[in-house]
């Protein structure tokens, strides 16, 4: 039985009963890790109800600057998207929340740590596999494999039995999780794909149809892929997405309603709120179509979906996402410029693209006959590509004969 154990704590409802179930069950101490990835509550205060509920030490660590530039920006750089939807919010805080709990662990001299994961979601599995990566010889506790408690009404139960206090209800039983990236919702109503969302669920973006009647215009600046600046102001990393969320909350945009496949095979019901990620991401897969080639452009993009599936799968701290940096990092040395956005009730649209490594020429898309195309190249060119198509047709009218 470990004397010591370091759990990631959030404050929330499962996080809050695991402190005394912990000291209950395993007689240890226990030291609570609060990791500050902008969710934008009183941090302070957490850290006092985990010490109120019986943890022996907090740890409040900031690491919004660590997030943004070096698992967000990685992660944008990439295009990696989820099934087509899934900007990867809480998927890429796992890894970094696990890495400063072991870091804070192997401090202490802890032998374990714990998480507030459930065993039918992904969380589990994030947290685990960067354990594993980063500290083996660490004990790893998840209550919600070994406990009696089976629900979040069951959780509840449980908190009021030990007078913890916790912002959940039997009447408010979502499951959140919120970081300067994005914000979640899980659970209760949602559970039911048949049940639309509920207006009052969103918090970050106002209703499209509330939005301001007159569209506004963002343009943000990219240097090597990075985002550096909004409507001309160059920004730190924090403060841009910030910025981004605050602009696009308020044009309702970002909100997405998906069925996703969770790594273990189940199916599950999400709403997610990511503004400021949803005009990043739009403006960054525009700078690539100008600055980068056919060929490099369409193999990112297999890249991206592979890059995608290592982060939703809690991968993070592997050899290959550490390749595949490598790759994407060569593939942005020109991806810098301005892209310029219009945002009105709900939707992005590109208003302007520009890069001084653009690869768009005037002159050659244009349907106007120059010296610098010659139209007649097409014919043998295409000849060429056509010909296993007409080897083919010949073969099957038997009009060619094969020795």
């Amino acid at each position: 039985m470990p004397n010591k154990v370091v759990l990631a704590y959030s404050g929330g409802l499962d996080t809050s009963v695991i402190i005394p179930w912990l000291r209950e069950n395993y007689g240890c101490e226990v030291i609570a890790m609060v990791g500050d990835v902008g969710q934008g509550e009183d941090l302070e205060a957490v850290a006092a109800k985990a010490l109120r509920t019986g943890a022996s030490k907090v740890y409040v660590e900031d690491l919004r600057e660590e997030f943004v530039s070096e698992y967000v920006f990685p992660t944008l750089r990439a295009g990696a998207i989820y099934e087509n939807k899934y900007l990867l919010g809480t998927s890429m805080a796992r890894p970094l929340l696990a890495k400063r709990q072991v870091e804070i662990a192997l401090r202490e001299d802890a032998e374990a740590v714990a998480h507030g994961c459930t065993g039918k979601g992904n969380d589990q599995v994030r947290f685990e596999l960067a354990y594993q990566a980063l500290a083996p010889e660490l004990q790893v506790i998840a209550p919600w494999r070994e406990w009696s408690i089976r629900s979040r009404e069951d959780a509840l139960a449980y908190a009021h039995k030990y007078n913890i206090p916790v912002e959940a209800s039997c009447e408010n039983l979502y499951s959140r999780d919120r970081n300067l990236w994005h914000l979640s919702h899980e659970g209760g109503p949602l559970e039911d794909p048949r049940n639309p969302a509920p207006d009052s669920l969103w918090q970050l973006t106002v209703s499209p149809q509330a939005a301001p009647d007159q569209p506004e215009q963002v343009e943000i600046g990219f240097e090597q892929g990075n985002p550096v600046s909004v409507n001309g102001r160059r920004l730190p990393p924090v403060e841009l997405v910030e910025t981004l969320n605050t602009i696009g909350g308020r044009h309702g945009v970002g909100r997405v309603d998906l069925i996703e496949n969770r790594f273990i095979g189940i199916k599950s019901r999400g709403c997610y709120e990511t503004p400021g990620g949803t005009l990043l991401v739009t403006a960054h897969q525009e700078l690539e179509a100008l600055t980068l080639e056919r060929d490099l452009f369409h193999f990112k993009q297999q890249v991206g979906l592979k890059y995608a599936e290592l982060v939703y799968y809690g991968q993070w701290f592997t050899p290959l996402r550490a390749a595949l940096d490598a790759f994407v990092t060569s593939t942005q040395v020109n991806v810098s410029g301005c892209v310029k956005l219009t945002l009105y009730k709900g939707n992005v649209t590109i208003t302007e693209r520009r890069s001084p490594h653009s690869l768009y020429s005037t002159k050659l898309a244009s349907f106007s006959m120059d010296d610098d195309y010659d139209q007649k190249d097409a014919e043998g060119f295409i000849r060429i590509l056509g010909l296993p198509a007409r080897v083919r047709a010949l073969l099957d009218k038997h009009e060619v004969v094969v020795r």
